[in-house]
């Protein structure tokens, strides 16, 4: 063994162990804040690369395959660059970002090629088996506003592989993101964690429905072709292309966590109108 390696393994063995603690510690933070969990135990402590910087357009950004998330330094402890805030100390909308790119990191890892998932994870294979088939059945062709503020105004597009699973992933991420803000929102008015059901989904779900109603599920793609990526940099769906309610009850259950009972009553609250044709019964939430 070269002198080499050797020194590399004895210098890379304290910044894992600062990983381990530093997701050690964000978990116990989240759970503390009754916030969701589950997917994120699924994360290895050291797959996301955090790095900071002074963000002006975004406040955060995902890039998968380096594994690395960059997010605002307003984001980090005393603003300095190294180390994430605690949750606790951030707004009910810096979580909710903090959570759009931790999904997106979810989606990277179960993607990652040479990960095999055990049984414990049997939920994340779910969620990516579901995710594959509505990536093929509801992003493949899209409607698209071109003009974000002009909703009405729609345009039809067929996406390229690597557009339709940005557009899936995205759409995924603010769910998650609207979830968590929720979840916070409701738990400072009624002192309750939504995930284990009970009163306060009287008022959880109605927020849900309004949501669909209102288009707030809405995701975008980096259109690939140069020509199209001059126009715009990002194409955002329109609302009849946002989240399926499928989308949102398999999410709610096999990623964030929502009790069972919690899932079906959302599920039976709501109609036809947002739902989709693309699971099979196998894969539809019961």
């Amino acid at each position: 063994m070269s002198v080499a390696f050797v020194e590399a393994a004895i210098s890379s063995h304290p910044e894992q162990e600062s990983a381990n603690q530093s997701w050690v510690r964000l978990l116990a933070e989240a759970e503390r804040l009754r916030l969701p969990t589950k997917f994120l135990r699924v994360l290895p402590p050291d797959f996301i690369h955090f790095e900071f910087d002074e963000l002006r357009t975004y406040a955060a950004e995902y890039h998968p395959g380096e594994h690395r998330m960059l997010l605002n330094r307003t984001l980090s402890l005393n603003a300095a660059g190294r180390v994430l805030k605690p949750l606790g100390r951030m707004t009910h909308k810096e979580l909710e970002v903090i959570y759009h790119e931790l999904f997106h990191a979810y989606m990277d890892y179960l993607t990652a090629k040479g990960i095999q998932l055990g049984e414990a994870e049997h939920s994340s294979e779910t969620l990516l088996r579901v995710a594959k088939t509505q990536q093929v059945c509801r992003y493949g062709e899209v409607m698209i506003t071109p003009i974000v503020q002009r909703m009405d105004e729609v345009e039809s597009r067929y996406l390229t592989e690597a557009e339709s699973w940005e557009a899936l992933n995205e759409t995924w991420a603010v769910f998650v993101g609207w979830v968590v803000w929720n979840q916070l929102e409701l738990l400072q008015q009624t002192g309750k964690s939504t995930f284990l059901g009970g009163r306060d989904a009287q008022q959880w779900i109605p927020r849900l429905k309004r949501a669909f109603e209102q288009g707030e599920f809405r995701g975008y793609y980096v259109p690939e072709e140069p020509g199209e990526r001059r126009l715009a940099q990002k194409r955002y769906l329109a609302k009849s292309s946002q989240l399926s309610l499928e989308e949102a009850l398999v999410i709610m259950e096999q990623a964030i966590g929502f009790s069972n009972d919690f899932v079906k009553m959302a599920d039976a609250s709501f109609g036809l109108t947002w739902r989709s044709a693309c699971l099979t019964e196998k894969e539809r939430v019961n």
